[in-house]
């Protein structure tokens, strides 16, 4: 079925987590523990201080777990689209499941709370009683870039 030009999209976005840290990186931080801790594990083996070799073991598998998890973690994204009849959003959790938010722009209010020093640190679409936060994982430059274009879509929604 094809889009009528009044359902075309005006704005789409794809809001994902950002991780400074990729998998080539995180391979090669964790040889490098591993490296440390194997010297001195087996340095204070020998020096008959086996524990020490354990609870260094314990520390690497901590740090190998926490990246793990933030991993999972940046599997989250948020999907928003406009178009002139409706405004979706759909947040999507680490686990895959899926929460699906429909607007009519029209009757939509976008707002922003900022701080003084930070800037944007909350964003919400607000409609018929319901408050949906958006972009909440976004660093401060993402906050403002999205907002600005957001915001300018939901004008260009409602001017028709």
């Amino acid at each position: 079925m094809a889009e009528s030009h009044a359902d075309a999209p005006i704005f789409r976005a794809l809001l994902t987590p950002y991780r400074s840290l990729g998998p080539k990186g995180f391979g090669i931080l964790m040889g490098v523990l591993v490296g440390v801790w194997l010297f001195f594990g087996l340095l204070f083996w020998s020096l008959g201080a086996w524990p020490i070799f354990g609870f260094l073991g314990l520390d690497v598998l901590a740090i190998w777990l926490a990246f793990r998890w933030n991993y999972r973690q940046a599997r989250a994204r948020e999907e928003v689209e406009v178009r002139r009849t409706a405004l979706d959003i759909r947040k999507v959790a680490p686990s895959g499941r899926t929460v699906a938010h429909r607007f009519n722009p029209f009757w939509t209010r976008f707002s922003v709370d900022r701080h003084d020093e930070i800037g944007i640190v909350s964003m919400a679409v607000e409609s018929e009683g319901r408050i949906v936060t958006i972009g909440g994982f976004l660093n401060p430059d993402d906050r403002e870039t999205f907002a600005a274009a957001f915001g300018r879509a939901l004008a260009t929604a409602r001017a028709g």
